[in-house]
C-alpha cells in the first residue's frame, strides 16, 4: 500500500506579505512641484500680503511685502523636498501622511497667489480670503455632515444637492413672508427633512436603489424650486427678500485675535451652531450608544437586529437628520450668512456633490469631512481672489480651480477610503 507524502508548507508570516507600491501621491506632489516651478519662473515684482481685515480691528498687523520670485523659489524647494520624501515613503510602502499633504497644498496655493500678486496693484488679502473660505465652506460642511450621518447608517444620500436647494428656497420664502429670520431657519431643516423622508420612504421602506432615488429627488427639487421661483417668487418678489438674514455676532476677546479672530469668531449664529454640530456629532457617533447603533446598522445590520436594534427605524431617523442638516446648509445660501441673498434658480450649483466628495475624502468621519470641505471652500475663495490681483488672468481656468481640486483630491485619496460595509444594501429581515 503506497503512502502519499504531503510536503510541508511553511506558514506565511505578516512580514512576507508585501503591499503594492502606490504612486498616486508622489505623482501628485511632482505635479505640484512643476506648478510652483512655473510660478517661480514667471513671477516678477513684489507681492503684498494683507493680514488685517479692516481698520476697525483692535490689533493691526502690518502688511508683509516679499519678492515674488524669491518666495516662489522657496516654495518650489519645499515641494521638491516633499516629492522626494513622498517617493521614499512610497518605496517603503508607507503613507506620506496628512501633514505632508496639507503643507504641499498650501505651498501650491501660496505660489499661485504670489505669482498673481507679484507686481500687482492689489494686495493678497489673506484674512479676508480665509473669512470667505469659511463662508463658502459652511454649506459644504453641513452637506458633508449630512452625508456622514446617512451613510454611516447604510443609506447613500445622493439627494444632498436637492436638500440644499430646498433649504435655501424654503428658508428665504418663510423668512420673507414672516419677517423673521428665525422662522426661516426653522423651516429650512424641516424642508430638508421632508426630502430626506422621501428618500427614506423609497430607499428604506421599499428597498429602491439609493443612488437612483437620490438622483430623482435632486431632479424633483430642482424642478419644484424652479417652478415656484418662476411663479410665486416672480409674482411676489417681496417673498424673495435679501434683507432678512442673520447678522454677525462677535465673540469678545476671541474676535480680536489677529488674523484668525475675525475669521472664526465674528460669524453668524448659524456658523457657531455648525461648530457645535461638528463637536456633538463626532462625540455621539463614536462615543455613545446612539452612534454605536447607527454605525452597526451601516456595517452589520443583521447582527444589529439580533441584539434588538430596529434597523429600518434607525436608518429612517438617520436619513431625516441627514436631510435636516443639509437643509440648514442650504439656508446659509440665502438667510444664514451676514450678507443676505435672494433665491436664484439652481443656486446650490453642485455644492451637494462637492459635499459628497468631501465626505468620501474625509473617510466618513465628521472631522475628516470638515477638513475636506474647508479645503474645497478655500479653493473657491482663492478662485475669487485671483482675478482681483491680475485682471488678465484666464477667468475660465480660474473658475475651474475648485472642481479641479475636487477631482485631484478624490483621485488621490479615495482609494484609501472604505465605505460602510452595508451602504446601499437593502435590509430584509430574515
Amino acid at each position: 500500500m503506497s503512502t502519499t507524502v504531503v510536503p510541508e508548507v511553511a506558514p506565511v508570516s505578516h512580514d512576507d506579505i508585501v503591499a503594492k507600491i502606490s504612486w498616486k501621491m508622489p505623482i501628485t506632489y511632482v505635479l505640484g512641484t512643476l506648478i510652483t516651478l512655473f510660478t517661480a519662473l514667471e513671477s516678477q515684482g513684489e507681492a503684498v500680503y494683507k493680514f488685517t481685515l479692516s481698520r476697525s480691528d483692535r490689533f493691526q498687523v502690518p502688511n508683509w511685502t516679499v519678492d515674488a520670485a524669491m518666495l516662489c523659489w522657496i516654495l518650489t524647494a519645499v515641494m521638491a523636498a516633499l516629492s522626494v520624501y513622498s517617493i521614499y515613503r512610497a518605496l517603503s510602502r508607507k503613507s506620506s501622511g496628512v501633514i505632508v499633504a496639507v503643507v504641499a497644498g498650501l505651498s501650491v496655493v501660496f505660489s499661485l497667489l504670489t505669482w498673481q500678486g507679484g507686481g500687482s496693484a492689489g494686495n493678497i488679502t489673506l484674512t479676508a480670503t480665509l473669512a470667505a473660505a469659511l463662508a463658502l465652506s459652511t454649506p459644504l460642511i453641513f452637506g458633508s455632515l449630512s452625508g456622514v450621518v446617512a451613510e454611516r447608517s447604510g443609506v447613500v444620500n445622493i439627494a444632498i444637492e436637492g436638500q440644499l436647494l430646498t433649504g435655501a428656497f424654503t428658508g428665504v420664502l418663510v423668512a420673507s413672508a414672516t419677517g423673521s429670520v428665525w422662522a426661516g431657519l426653522v423651516a429650512a431643516p424641516v424642508a430638508g427633512a421632508l426630502v430626506g423622508a422621501l428618500l427614506a420612504l423609497f430607499a428604506v421602506r421599499y428597498n429602491v436603489d439609493h443612488i437612483i432615488v437620490g438622483v430623482v429627488l435632486n431632479t424633483f427639487a430642482l424642478g419644484l424650486t424652479t417652478f415656484f421661483f418662476s411663479t410665486i417668487l416672480s409674482e411676489r418678489p417681496e417673498l424673495n427678500s435679501s434683507s432678512v438674514h442673520l447678522q454677525n455676532v462677535k465673540i469678545p476677546l476671541l474676535g480680536d485675535i489677529p488674523v484668525i479672530g475675525p475669521v472664526f469668531f465674528n460669524q453668524t449664529i448659524l456658523t457657531y451652531f455648525m461648530y457645535v454640530v461638528i463637536v456633538v456629532l463626532t462625540i455621539y457617533l463614536f462615543r455613545s450608544r446612539w452612534g454605536l447603533r447607527l454605525r452597526a446598522c451601516g456595517e452589520h445590520p443583521h447582527a444589529a437586529d439580533t441584539v434588538g436594534i430596529n434597523v429600518r427605524r434607525t436608518r429612517i431617523n438617520a436619513t431625516l437628520l441627514s436631510g435636516a442638516l443639509a437643509g440648514l446648509g442650504g439656508a446659509y445660501f440665502t438667510i444664514g450668512g451676514s450678507i443676505g441673498q435672494s433665491f436664484n434658480n439652481n443656486m446650490s450649483a453642485g455644492n451637494g456633490f462637492i459635499a459628497l466628495a468631501a465626505m468620501i475624502l474625509g473617510k466618513w468621519h465628521p472631522l475628516g469631512a470638515l477638513g475636506a470641505a474647508v479645503m474645497f471652500g478655500f479653493a473657491k475663495a482663492v478662485a475669487i481672489l485671483m482675478p482681483s490681483l491680475n485682471m488678465d488672468a484666464p477667468s475660465n481656468l480660474i473658475n475651474m480651480i475648485p472642481y479641479l481640486v475636487t477631482v485631484f483630491a478624490v483621485a488621490g485619496f479615495v482609494g484609501r477610503s472604505r465605505p460602510p460595509a452595508s451602504e446601499n444594501v437593502p435590509y430584509v429581515k430574515a
